[in-house]
């Protein structure tokens, strides 16, 4: 899909027996995978089709294989903060493809095919190992080459959904206990509940993908108030969008002397690149200009202290959106500077972060007013580009392709953008507390 992050939609249809279908109409999925701190370890990574069900068939398996490989190695893509996770069939090493990924931070997840032979899958793995990459393996304990290629893994990954506990419980005991030279880690795949996710925590999982994270917040009557650092911050930023004073900008920070660290401690973060140390809003003001300085309050205004799993996804969410409406514009609106075209994408998140109408929240924001007008009302010029960017949050891929083919955008164009989205946002995201 593009951009399909974290969820599936429910009992999606399978294809007719003996259908071929392009694989490269096929669009990416990036689904969070959270480590042991609750912090975001990477993405898994594959790609879907809206007509196929979430297993494809083994040809068309390997055919999606062979569209993400090419997809990771044949584009520039910004160093990534985490790691990818790319579910592969055993019968995909073979492709020189996978070569290509040495030195990446990148775990193979593999799933043995029908036909695997551990006598010629155990040096491939070897070989790949020594290039770099990390090797997991799916539980198939029925399989001839398991057993043997197991103890060769970095990770052994477990399909939580469709395991009792006590398959969990073995499963982590058993691949814990064997003698290796390799770090043992478990990859904990399809977790539907906090309760499994605490099951997977006591035994020894160190990665954890599925729904869990998605399950619905607490009710604003059961949480704390408005942040008040988020929002001075956006006072902040309708001082630096409006006409005010840098004096002016300056005494409102003092109101708030932790944020103003905060804010400096951010700018000077390696994630965004300066070739100087900015020492005060003065000096960011000078260097940055008014505008560019805006955007990156703006990605401020989504840190969170001590966040849960859903302002994880809340944070990926705007920082992804973004960054796909600045790199998707750049080719079908090339005449809209990009830091407009990112703040479309990033305020789109801001109704679910305040917890309060987006129209409220705009109300006295000094906005483009072709940023305000596809916000708030879903037309004009970026109208179609953003629902592209929002449809990215959706499981219902029959509307994310509907959604990109109004904005004039192919598969392999959103696929493109939307993998380099996301690298982006975990590299940012990497350096914040």
């Amino acid at each position: 899909m593009f951009g399909l992050k974290n969820r599936q939609a429910a009992n999606p249809p399978t294809a007719p027996q003996g259908t071929v279908v392009p694989a490269a109409n096929a669009l990416l999925c990036s689904e969070v995978v959270f480590d042991r701190r609750n912090r975001i370890a990477g993405h898994l990574l594959r790609m879907r089709r809206a007509d196929f069900a979430a297993q494809a068939p083994a040809p068309l398996q390997t055919a999606h294989d062979q569209q993400l490989l090419a997809l990771l190695t044949n584009e520039e893509q910004p160093e990534h903060g985490g790691l990818f996770f790319l579910p592969l069939s055993s019968a995909s090493l073979s492709l020189p493809t996978v070569d290509q990924l040495a030195g990446r931070k990148i775990m193979l997840l593999l799933q043995l095919a029908d036909a695997a032979c551990s006598q010629e899958l155990l040096p491939r793995i070897e070989q790949l190992q020594e290039q770099g990459l990390q090797i997991g393996l799916y539980r198939q304990p029925r399989h001839a080459a398991f057993g043997e290629l197991v103890a060769a893994s970095d990770c052994g990954a477990l399909d939580i959904a469709a395991h009792p506990p006590e398959t969990i419980r073995d499963f982590s005991a058993a691949y814990r206990a064997i003698e290796k030279t390799r770090p043992n880690a478990l990859f904990a795949a399809n977790i539907d509940h906090l309760d499994e996710l605490q099951l997977c925590r006591q035994w020894h999982f160190d990665y954890f993908h599925g729904r869990f994270a998605e399950l619905p917040p607490l009710p604003d009557s059961e949480r704390s108030g408005a942040d008040p650092h988020k929002m001075q911050l956006l006072h902040l930023l309708r001082l630096v969008q409006s006409d005010a004073d840098t004096s002016e900008i300056a005494v409102a920070l003092k109101h708030d002397p932790l944020l103003a660290f905060r804010i400096l401690r951010y700018l000077n973060s390696p994630a965004l690149g300066l070739s100087g140390r900015i020492d005060s809003m003065e000096q960011a003001l000078m260097l940055l200009g008014r505008q560019r300085l805006f955007r990156w309050l703006s990605v401020l205004l989504f840190s969170v202290r001590e966040p849960q799993f859903g302002d994880w996804l809340l944070v990926e969410s705007a920082l992804t959106r973004g960054r796909l409406m600045e790199l998707l514009g750049r080719e079908s609106h090339p005449d809209i500077a990009s830091d407009t075209l990112f703040l479309a994408g990033i305020f789109s998140c801001l109704d679910r972060l305040l917890r309060r109408p987006l129209a409220e929240i705009l109300a006295d924001m000094p906005l483009p007013e072709l940023v305000a007008e596809a916000l708030l009302h879903g037309r004009g010029t970026l109208a179609a580009l953003l629902r592209t960017a929002i449809a990215g949050d959706s499981f219902d891929l029959l509307r994310l392709e509907s959604a990109a083919r109004d904005a004039g955008l192919s598969p392999h164009s959103v696929n493109r953008a939307f993998l380099a989205a996301t690298a982006w946002a975990s590299e940012v995201t990497e350096h914040w507390e």
